[in-house]
């Protein structure tokens, strides 16, 4: 199980191949430790837009819902329990920094 995250400079067509369009970067190499990490906040009950995002399906969130993402990652660090869980969540900040600052920009969480 994990999860993937991609930076689209507008909303991605679900066919993965017309969604190579709008694409500026991604998140492959941390998918285990981010569902990890993701998945202990939604089994502790903790309320947030991370939450959401399922390690078996897929969540979009534009430009506006990542401000509120971004505000939960100095809290889930300090839940982390491991180095490849931190490393995880700094790839995701860098990403959703990005997206927070791209107008019509999402983030596409894509789980297995």
């Amino acid at each position: 199980m994990g999860i993937d995250v991609e930076l689209h400079s507008a909303r991605p067509a679900r066919n993965w191949r017309k969604s190579r369009t709008t694409l500026l970067k991604s998140s492959y190499g941390h998918g285990d430790a981010l569902a990890d990490a993701i998945g202990s906040l939604r089994l502790l009950g903790v309320p947030g837009r991370l939450t959401v995002v399922d390690p078996y399906g897929d969540a979009l969130m534009n430009e506006q819902e990542v401000v509120l993402a971004l505000g939960e990652i100095p809290d889930l660090r300090q839940r982390c329990t491991d180095e490849r869980q931190l490393a995880a969540l700094d790839d995701l900040a860098r990403l959703l920094e990005q997206c927070a600052g791209t107008p019509g920009s999402y983030l596409w969480f894509q789980g297995d």
